[in-house]
């Protein structure tokens, strides 16, 4: 198995063996339920289909808890595929955990980032501004954007104001700093997108 879906507790602290502090984010992952198991015969490839965070069946429609009825499951709030090299030896419904990390020496990590708004160019951008004194009226404003009389226009692809944050934000090789089996928590060194509760997907990027 390469990943599972998690979500993001938050931040804390841990000593290593020489007492230096190391910042960690505490993700629980799992426990994950396999859905749905695809083979190359069946349907062109290998992946398992993965739950997490069971939901009421009220609050699930008929299409998704038909597909979970399949498998003999509740229904699950979040699902996600993870390709594999041998589908072969999952079955629907077994029930995977944070062991799979166990041989883990780094992981990647993606989800949505916090969303900040609608931000100027100075905190979108990271643009200098204008002057603050001698009569300046341009402090945080873009400039100008325009063109000549050719072409006439904006060009696309140009930085301005807008949506900041909100967006699908992956961050690779974070370090395995520990892994609590009994709570189902992943403590990984440095930070991951997105605040507290924001779900997660891990996927080992290498091995120990």
């Amino acid at each position: 198995m390469i990943g599972l879906i998690g979500k993001k507790i938050g931040m804390t602290r841990i000593f290593d063996e020489n007492g230096a502090s190391v910042p960690v984010s505490v993700i629980r992952v799992g426990p994950c339920p396999v859905v749905q198991v695809k083979t190359e015969d069946n349907d062109g490839y290998e992946a398992v289909q993965v739950g997490f965070e069971e939901m009421r069946p009220t609050k699930a429609n008929l299409p998704r808890l038909g597909h979970f009825r399949k498998c003999k499951l509740p229904p699950y709030r979040f699902v996600q595929e993870f390709r594999v090299k041998d589908a072969g030896r999952f079955e629907p419904g077994q029930l995977l955990s944070v062991e799979v990390f166990n041989d883990a020496a780094l992981v990647n990590v993606s989800g949505k980032s916090k969303g900040k708004g609608f931000q100027g160019v100075v905190k979108r951008h990271g643009f200098h501004g204008g002057k603050k004194t001698h009569g300046s009226k341009s402090h945080r404003v873009p400039g100008s954007i325009g063109m000549a009389a050719y072409p006439g226009r904006v060009l696309k692809g140009r930085k301005l104001p807008g949506q900041m944050g909100h967006e699908n934000v992956n961050v690779r090789n974070l370090e395995v700093a520990g892994i609590d089996l009994e709570n189902n928590l992943l403590l990984l060194k440095g930070a991951v997108p997105g605040s507290r509760n924001t779900i997660l997907r891990v996927t080992v990027a290498a091995s120990k």
